[in-house]
């Protein structure tokens, strides 16, 4: 019993670290200007791509997440610019968005880029193939 059960674990644990070095590419989507909600996403980013690193974790914004990405604004800054400095991460910033709110690109946390759209960005992506999480519900 006690042999079959050793098989089993390592089994599992070879099952767990395989997965581990599976490439997966996903998309988080974000919105709110809620800063719970901004941290989460900072921590889920954070956690998957170290865990995933053979993996893409692209985050877009738009709408009420703008502050998210902002020099000086930010309650996530010092963490976006750790993550964007990551090979595998990279955090957008809707063009349109940012017209709107009348936010420069120069405005933003260095390292963050730009799309022209942010929902076609999230359209196009899974139609790739990229997993989505809207992030906050």
């Amino acid at each position: 019993m006690k042999i079959w059960l050793s098989l089993i674990l390592m089994v599992v644990s070879v099952g767990i670290t395989t997965a581990q070095d599976e490439s997966v590419n996903i998309l988080f989507d974000v919105t709110s200007s809620d800063v719970k909600v901004q941290e989460a996403t900072v921590r889920h980013v954070n956690a998957m791509s170290a865990s995933y690193p053979n993996s893409k974790f692209e985050v877009v914004m738009y709408g009420g997440a703008s502050q998210m990405a902002i020099q000086g604004k930010s309650t996530v800054e010092e963490q976006l610019k750790e993550l964007v400095a990551r090979e595998n991460v990279s955090f957008l910033m809707c063009e349109g968005t940012l017209k709107r709110k009348e936010i420069k690109k120069s405005d933003l946390i260095p390292g963050i880029g730009t799309v022209p759209d942010g929902i076609m960005e999230l359209v196009m992506k899974q139609q790739q193939g990229w997993g989505y999480i809207k992030e906050g519900g």
